[in-house]
């Protein structure tokens, strides 16, 4: 019995040649269920001073002010009237490699336009940067469709090549994006990653949010070769000839390594961390994150 295709599974997305039509099917796959943006609510600003009310979250209350005027004040905020996001695309030349319908580099470059098209649905202004060893395309913020066709645009004409420097790229965007926002990354992550890190310390330092898409092939996860293959290293010149069935398992218990200090990087930062495999369907994946945030939004005391 054939198994039923989702209208977001790779293998349907791949046969959809227009971008802008593969992110609309994902974002419909997506949304329903969330609130007006599961990205409002944590880039708050202060607005006033209230005086404490019986009930009032005792976390919010300031207590430099009861120091200096022996009465109990909370904090009132106010959310940001725009969320302002970057959203950030790995074509470095690993990003070519997809052993099913869609390439990491396409299957990214599909949830970076359905991001980028339910945030201008949205009225929030979304900017977008492709990089390889520098930044390539930088693209200011914008909440129009006129920007939602420059993003598409730029994504359909995309070529992943080069080395990655994802950390140097990240320093470089810390100076070029001024005002706080929200900045997301799509990358398989094969890159220094103390460098990495240094750059996303930086845009928090600045006051940015960040959230990373891990993307990944199911053949880097699981090393499924039988054969005598030849290796080749899609960023430079190297080359290896091997029988993966000899290395398999500390492969895979390296690579789970790998995940699991990226994971454990990332949340110790405060950064969000999503994985996405190229094999999953686009709208669950993206789904289940962004409602897992809608949660957590509702649940945070304001402030916080």
């Amino acid at each position: 019995m054939a198994t039923s295709l989702k209208l977001s599974d790779p293998e349907v997305l791949a046969r959809i040649s227009s971008l802008s039509l593969r992110a609309r099917q994902v974002v419909e796959g997506t949304i329903s269920g969330l609130h007006r943006s599961p990205f409002h609510g944590f880039n708050v600003e202060f607005a006033e001073y209230r005086e404490y009310s019986p009930g009032d979250d005792l976390r919010r209350l300031d207590w430099r002010v009861l120091g200096r005027t022996d009465r109990f004040y909370v904090k009132q905020y106010e959310e940001e009237s725009n969320l302002r996001a970057t959203l950030v695309l790995d074509c470095s030349g690993s990003m070519r490699y997809g052993s099913r319908a869609l390439s990491k580099f396409h299957y990214a470059a599909t949830a970076a336009a359905s991001l980028a098209t339910l945030l201008v649905e949205q009225q929030d202004p979304v900017g977008l940067a492709l990089f390889d060893n520098e930044a390539r395309e930088v693209l200011p913020p914008a909440a129009t469709q006129a920007q939602l066709a420059r993003i598409i645009g730029l994504l359909e004409n995309a070529q992943p090549n080069r080395e990655t420097e994802l950390g140097s790229v990240l320093l470089t965007l810390s100076e070029q994006v001024k005002k706080r926002g929200l900045v997301v990354v799509f990358s398989d992550l094969l890159t220094d990653l103390d460098a990495f890190y240094d750059g996303m310390r930086r845009l928090m330092y600045r006051g940015h949010e960040i959230v990373v898409f891990h993307v990944l092939d199911p053949d880097e996860l699981e090393l499924p070769f039988n054969d005598l293959v030849m290796f080749r290293d899609i960023e430079g010149n190297e080359e290896l000839l091997a029988e993966p069935w000899a290395f398999r398992k500390s492969y895979q218990e390296a690579m789970q390594t790998f995940l699991s200090e990226v994971r454990s990087g990332c949340g110790d930062r405060g950064i969000d961390y999503v994985f996405l495999r190229t094999d999953q369907p686009l709208a669950d994946m993206l789904s289940h994150y962004l409602h897992s945030r809608d949660r957590r939004k509702h649940l945070a005391p304001r402030g916080q």
